[in-house]
Protein backbone atom coordinates (compact mmCIF):
# COMPACT_ATOMS: atom_id res chain seq x y z
CA UNK A 1 0.00 0.00 0.00
CA UNK A 2 1.39 3.62 -0.74
CA UNK A 3 1.64 6.58 1.27
CA UNK A 4 -1.39 8.10 -0.56
CA UNK A 5 -3.29 5.24 -0.16
CA UNK A 6 -2.68 4.61 3.33
CA UNK A 7 -3.37 8.36 3.96
CA UNK A 8 -6.89 8.12 1.80
CA UNK A 9 -7.66 4.90 4.63
CA UNK A 10 -6.71 7.01 7.40
CA UNK A 11 -8.19 10.21 6.71
CA UNK A 12 -11.91 7.99 5.59
CA UNK A 13 -11.80 6.12 8.79
CA UNK A 14 -11.00 9.57 10.62
CA UNK A 15 -13.25 11.39 9.62
CA UNK A 16 -16.07 8.20 9.93
CA UNK A 17 -15.39 7.92 13.67
CA UNK A 18 -16.06 11.70 13.98
CA UNK A 19 -19.11 11.44 12.25
CA UNK A 20 -20.66 8.64 14.29
CA UNK A 21 -19.43 10.11 17.37
CA UNK A 22 -23.11 11.67 18.03
CA UNK A 23 -24.12 7.55 18.68
CA UNK A 24 -21.34 8.26 21.58
CA UNK A 25 -22.74 11.05 23.43
CA UNK A 26 -26.26 10.05 23.06
CA UNK A 27 -25.52 6.85 24.82
CA UNK A 28 -24.10 9.31 27.70
CA UNK A 29 -27.13 11.33 27.20
CA UNK A 30 -28.11 10.86 31.49
CA UNK A 31 -25.00 12.65 32.29
CA UNK A 32 -24.46 16.50 32.25
CA UNK A 33 -22.77 17.61 29.03
CA UNK A 34 -20.20 20.10 31.50
CA UNK A 35 -19.60 16.90 32.91
CA UNK A 36 -19.35 14.53 29.66
CA UNK A 37 -16.80 17.53 28.80
CA UNK A 38 -14.50 16.82 31.88
CA UNK A 39 -14.03 13.57 31.27
CA UNK A 40 -13.65 13.90 27.90
CA UNK A 41 -10.87 16.03 28.96
CA UNK A 42 -9.31 14.04 31.75
CA UNK A 43 -9.04 10.98 29.69
CA UNK A 44 -7.94 12.43 26.16
CA UNK A 45 -5.09 13.79 28.51
CA UNK A 46 -4.82 10.34 29.97
CA UNK A 47 -4.70 9.00 25.96
CA UNK A 48 -2.53 11.60 24.30
CA UNK A 49 -0.05 11.98 27.74
CA UNK A 50 0.32 8.13 27.21
CA UNK A 51 1.01 8.14 23.26
CA UNK A 52 3.75 10.84 23.67
CA UNK A 53 5.54 9.02 26.75
CA UNK A 54 5.37 5.80 24.55
CA UNK A 55 6.90 7.43 21.29
CA UNK A 56 9.60 8.97 24.09
CA UNK A 57 8.25 12.94 22.98
CA UNK A 58 7.10 13.92 26.76
CA UNK A 59 10.11 16.24 26.29
CA UNK A 60 8.63 17.90 23.45
CA UNK A 61 5.59 18.66 25.70
CA UNK A 62 7.47 20.22 28.28
CA UNK A 63 9.15 22.00 25.46
CA UNK A 64 5.75 23.56 24.38
CA UNK A 65 4.30 24.20 27.43
CA UNK A 66 7.28 26.19 28.98
CA UNK A 67 8.34 28.44 25.63
CA UNK A 68 6.40 30.82 23.29
CA UNK A 69 4.06 28.75 21.77
CA UNK A 70 2.32 28.92 25.04
CA UNK A 71 0.69 32.29 24.04
CA UNK A 72 -1.58 30.31 21.68
CA UNK A 73 -1.66 26.94 23.41
CA UNK A 74 -4.04 28.85 25.76
CA UNK A 75 -6.50 30.46 23.59
CA UNK A 76 -6.50 26.84 21.53
CA UNK A 77 -7.75 25.41 24.65
CA UNK A 78 -10.59 27.44 25.41
CA UNK A 79 -11.78 27.54 21.90
CA UNK A 80 -12.06 23.76 21.13
CA UNK A 81 -13.36 23.16 25.11
CA UNK A 82 -16.48 25.49 24.10
CA UNK A 83 -16.53 23.60 20.60
CA UNK A 84 -16.69 20.25 22.90
CA UNK A 85 -19.17 21.57 25.02
CA UNK A 86 -21.62 22.92 22.45
CA UNK A 87 -21.41 19.54 20.31
CA UNK A 88 -22.26 17.31 23.13
CA UNK A 89 -24.73 19.91 24.39
CA UNK A 90 -26.22 19.83 20.50
CA UNK A 91 -26.76 15.86 20.65
CA UNK A 92 -27.81 15.66 24.27
CA UNK A 93 -30.27 18.20 23.52
CA UNK A 94 -31.19 16.81 19.89
CA UNK A 95 -29.62 19.47 18.15
CA UNK A 96 -27.46 16.69 15.99
CA UNK A 97 -29.17 18.20 12.41
CA UNK A 98 -28.14 21.91 13.39
CA UNK A 99 -24.30 20.70 14.44
CA UNK A 100 -23.99 19.30 11.26
CA UNK A 101 -25.00 22.18 9.51
CA UNK A 102 -22.34 23.71 11.31
CA UNK A 103 -20.23 21.71 10.36
CA UNK A 104 -20.67 22.05 7.15
CA UNK A 105 -20.34 25.73 6.86
CA UNK A 106 -17.07 25.08 8.71
CA UNK A 107 -15.29 25.49 5.70
CA UNK A 108 -16.92 28.56 4.35
CA UNK A 109 -16.44 30.54 7.93
CA UNK A 110 -12.69 29.62 8.03
CA UNK A 111 -12.39 31.02 4.44
CA UNK A 112 -14.15 34.20 5.86
CA UNK A 113 -11.71 33.92 8.94
CA UNK A 114 -8.23 33.45 6.68
CA UNK A 115 -9.96 37.03 4.68
CA UNK A 116 -9.94 38.47 8.33
CA UNK A 117 -6.82 37.19 10.04
CA UNK A 118 -4.47 36.66 7.24
CA UNK A 119 -5.71 38.86 4.61
CA UNK A 120 -6.43 35.73 2.57
CA UNK A 121 -8.46 36.60 -1.05
CA UNK A 122 -11.49 35.51 -2.60
CA UNK A 123 -10.97 33.85 -5.56
CA UNK A 124 -12.91 32.80 -8.49
CA UNK A 125 -15.58 30.22 -7.09
CA UNK A 126 -15.35 31.06 -3.45
CA UNK A 127 -17.26 34.25 -3.93
CA UNK A 128 -20.00 32.37 -5.06
CA UNK A 129 -19.78 29.69 -2.24
CA UNK A 130 -20.12 31.90 0.85
CA UNK A 131 -23.11 33.74 -1.07
CA UNK A 132 -24.93 30.80 -1.25
CA UNK A 133 -24.17 30.00 2.58
CA UNK A 134 -24.82 33.44 3.80
CA UNK A 135 -28.25 32.81 2.06
CA UNK A 136 -29.15 29.24 3.40
CA UNK A 137 -28.06 30.56 7.04
CA UNK A 138 -30.64 33.61 6.51
CA UNK A 139 -33.15 30.90 4.90
CA UNK A 140 -33.26 29.28 8.46
CA UNK A 141 -32.68 32.06 10.46
CA UNK A 142 -36.31 33.33 8.79
CA UNK A 143 -37.71 30.77 8.34
CA UNK A 144 -36.99 29.23 11.81
CA UNK A 145 -37.70 32.92 13.70
CA UNK A 146 -34.07 32.87 14.67
CA UNK A 147 -30.63 32.18 13.38
CA UNK A 148 -29.06 28.47 13.78
CA UNK A 149 -26.41 30.25 16.76
CA UNK A 150 -25.78 26.79 17.87
CA UNK A 151 -24.46 25.77 14.34
CA UNK A 152 -22.90 29.26 13.32
CA UNK A 153 -21.20 29.03 17.24
CA UNK A 154 -19.81 25.63 16.23
CA UNK A 155 -18.72 26.78 12.63
CA UNK A 156 -17.14 29.93 14.10
CA UNK A 157 -15.39 28.48 17.17
CA UNK A 158 -14.30 25.42 15.18
CA UNK A 159 -12.60 27.92 12.28
CA UNK A 160 -11.19 30.16 15.04
CA UNK A 161 -9.19 27.25 16.49
CA UNK A 162 -8.00 26.30 12.98
CA UNK A 163 -6.61 29.95 12.61
CA UNK A 164 -4.69 29.43 15.52
CA UNK A 165 -3.66 25.90 14.89
CA UNK A 166 -2.31 27.53 12.12
CA UNK A 167 -0.13 29.70 13.66
CA UNK A 168 1.24 26.97 16.50
CA UNK A 169 4.17 25.18 14.56
CA UNK A 170 3.41 21.92 16.26
CA UNK A 171 1.89 18.34 15.54
CA UNK A 172 -1.69 17.86 16.17
CA UNK A 173 -1.66 15.11 18.77
CA UNK A 174 1.21 17.46 20.43
CA UNK A 175 -0.82 20.95 20.51
CA UNK A 176 -3.73 18.72 21.04
CA UNK A 177 -2.51 17.01 24.54
CA UNK A 178 -0.74 20.59 25.50
CA UNK A 179 -4.30 21.89 25.28
CA UNK A 180 -5.94 19.56 27.44
CA UNK A 181 -2.90 19.45 29.89
CA UNK A 182 -3.91 23.08 30.89
CA UNK A 183 -7.95 22.50 30.72
CA UNK A 184 -6.71 19.16 33.17
CA UNK A 185 -7.10 20.88 36.59
CA UNK A 186 -10.70 22.53 36.08
CA UNK A 187 -12.22 19.14 34.55
CA UNK A 188 -10.92 17.48 37.39
CA UNK A 189 -11.98 20.31 39.83
CA UNK A 190 -15.60 20.17 38.27
CA UNK A 191 -15.24 16.19 38.29
CA UNK A 192 -14.81 16.61 42.04
CA UNK A 193 -17.24 19.26 42.46
CA UNK A 194 -19.87 17.08 40.79
CA UNK A 195 -19.08 14.14 42.66
CA UNK A 196 -19.28 15.47 46.25
CA UNK A 197 -21.63 18.37 45.40
CA UNK A 198 -23.77 17.31 42.26
CA UNK A 199 -22.82 20.07 40.59
CA UNK A 200 -24.98 20.77 37.11
CA UNK A 201 -27.05 17.63 37.87
CA UNK A 202 -30.45 17.60 37.48
CA UNK A 203 -33.17 14.91 38.01
CA UNK A 204 -33.19 13.80 34.56
CA UNK A 205 -29.34 14.11 34.84
CA UNK A 206 -27.90 13.57 38.08
CA UNK A 207 -24.36 14.45 38.54
CA UNK A 208 -21.45 12.38 39.77
CA UNK A 209 -21.99 9.34 37.41
CA UNK A 210 -18.12 8.35 37.36
CA UNK A 211 -18.41 5.19 39.69
CA UNK A 212 -22.05 4.49 40.28
CA UNK A 213 -21.39 1.18 37.48
CA UNK A 214 -18.97 -0.22 35.60
CA UNK A 215 -20.63 -0.10 32.31
CA UNK A 216 -20.92 3.83 32.86
CA UNK A 217 -17.74 4.40 33.97
CA UNK A 218 -16.00 2.38 31.06
CA UNK A 219 -18.41 4.55 28.52
CA UNK A 220 -17.31 7.53 30.07
CA UNK A 221 -13.12 6.86 30.11
CA UNK A 222 -14.33 5.99 26.37
CA UNK A 223 -14.55 9.98 25.83
CA UNK A 224 -10.92 10.18 25.39
CA UNK A 225 -10.96 7.27 22.70
CA UNK A 226 -13.98 9.11 20.78
CA UNK A 227 -11.59 11.66 20.74
CA UNK A 228 -8.33 10.55 20.24
CA UNK A 229 -8.66 7.98 17.97
CA UNK A 230 -9.81 9.19 15.18
CA UNK A 231 -7.29 12.74 15.74
CA UNK A 232 -4.17 10.09 15.14
CA UNK A 233 -5.73 8.80 11.92
CA UNK A 234 -6.12 12.33 11.01
CA UNK A 235 -3.17 13.36 11.73
CA UNK A 236 -1.83 10.19 9.84
CA UNK A 237 -3.47 11.34 6.89
CA UNK A 238 -2.96 15.03 6.38
CA UNK A 239 1.40 14.08 6.37
CA UNK A 240 0.59 11.76 3.34
CA UNK A 241 -2.36 13.74 1.89
CA UNK A 242 -2.75 17.58 0.12
CA UNK A 243 -4.58 19.76 2.04
CA UNK A 244 -7.55 20.11 -0.42
CA UNK A 245 -8.18 16.28 -0.20
CA UNK A 246 -7.82 16.67 3.56
CA UNK A 247 -10.36 19.65 4.14
CA UNK A 248 -13.00 17.81 1.48
CA UNK A 249 -13.04 15.01 3.84
CA UNK A 250 -14.97 17.15 6.65
CA UNK A 251 -17.56 16.72 4.24
CA UNK A 252 -18.42 13.04 4.80
CA UNK A 253 -18.27 13.85 8.59
CA UNK A 254 -20.96 16.36 8.32
CA UNK A 255 -23.04 14.07 5.97
CA UNK A 256 -22.95 11.07 8.46
CA UNK A 257 -24.01 14.03 11.15
CA UNK A 258 -26.44 14.39 9.09
CA UNK A 259 -27.77 11.53 8.30
CA UNK A 260 -27.79 10.13 11.66
CA UNK A 261 -29.80 13.11 12.95
CA UNK A 262 -32.28 12.48 10.40
CA UNK A 263 -32.73 9.12 9.80
CA UNK A 264 -31.77 7.42 13.80
CA UNK A 265 -32.64 10.36 15.99
CA UNK A 266 -35.73 11.49 13.89
CA UNK A 267 -34.97 15.38 14.56
CA UNK A 268 -37.47 17.24 12.55
CA UNK A 269 -36.57 18.00 8.91
CA UNK A 270 -38.33 20.81 7.88
CA UNK A 271 -39.29 22.25 4.53
CA UNK A 272 -36.66 25.00 5.75
CA UNK A 273 -34.27 22.52 5.71
CA UNK A 274 -34.93 21.56 2.51
CA UNK A 275 -34.42 24.66 0.71
CA UNK A 276 -30.68 25.47 2.88
CA UNK A 277 -29.21 22.25 2.75
CA UNK A 278 -28.98 22.10 -0.74
CA UNK A 279 -27.92 25.58 -1.02
CA UNK A 280 -25.23 24.39 1.82
CA UNK A 281 -24.47 21.60 -0.56
CA UNK A 282 -23.83 23.88 -3.89
CA UNK A 283 -21.92 26.38 -1.82
CA UNK A 284 -19.45 22.97 -0.90
CA UNK A 285 -19.63 22.01 -4.09
CA UNK A 286 -18.41 25.28 -5.57
CA UNK A 287 -15.99 25.35 -3.04
CA UNK A 288 -14.50 21.94 -3.41
CA UNK A 289 -14.13 22.87 -7.04
CA UNK A 290 -12.05 26.29 -6.67
CA UNK A 291 -9.88 24.16 -3.69
CA UNK A 292 -9.25 21.51 -6.80
CA UNK A 293 -8.11 24.36 -9.02
CA UNK A 294 -5.66 25.95 -6.54
CA UNK A 295 -4.27 22.42 -5.76
CA UNK A 296 -3.59 21.50 -9.29
CA UNK A 297 -2.32 25.20 -10.16
CA UNK A 298 0.32 25.01 -7.35
CA UNK A 299 1.23 21.38 -8.25
CA UNK A 300 1.97 23.11 -12.20
CA UNK A 301 3.56 25.89 -10.19
CA UNK A 302 6.00 23.56 -8.03
CA UNK A 303 6.87 21.10 -11.19
CA UNK A 304 7.60 23.83 -13.65
CA UNK A 305 9.90 25.36 -10.67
Amino acid sequence: MTDTQKGLVALILAQTLWGLSPLYYKAVADVPAFEVLAHRTLWTCVLFGGYLAYQGRLHDLLTLMRGPKLRYVIPASLLISVNWGLFIYAIQSGQALEASFGYYVFPLVATLIGMLAFRERLRGLQVPAILLAALAVLVLGIGLGALPWLALSLAITFASYGAIKKSLDAGPILSVTGEVVLLVPIALAYLIGAELFGWGGSVAQPAGAFGHSLSGSLLLIAAGLATGVPLIFFATAARRLPMTVVGMGQYWNSTIQFGLAVLIFGEPFTHWHAIAMPLIWSALALYSVQAIRAESAARKLRRAG
